[in-house]
């Protein structure tokens, strides 16, 4: 396939088109491909992987604050959502 220039902001192009490819957003593809190609995150690092963890989980949250999280994201249909609703399409996003 030939590789095609997207954005300057996209950092790691293969891993971007391996991601999309998969089937990932491409706001997700380019996250984890720029979290992958950034310098600072080398083996001298910590990996974005193992630094996770410190946010309460969704469960912990409020159903004001999981639908600002989603306002905020751009997820359809939340004003429809009860909490569990709005916690499994947060983590599907």
């Amino acid at each position: 396939m030939a590789k095609k220039d997207h954005s300057p902001s996209i950092k790691d192009e293969e891993t971007y088109e391996a991601l999309r490819e998969d089937g990932a957003s491409k706001e997700k593809a380019a996250r984890i491909a720029n979290a992958q190609a950034n310098s600072a995150q080398s083996s001298d690092s910590v990996s974005p992987s193992v630094r996770g963890g410190r946010a309460p989980s969704y469960e912990e949250w409020s159903k004001d604050e999981l639908y600002e999280r989603a306002q905020d994201i751009g997820i359809e249909g939340r004003s429809n959502m009860n909490k569990s609703e709005l916690i499994h399409a947060l983590r599907n996003h």
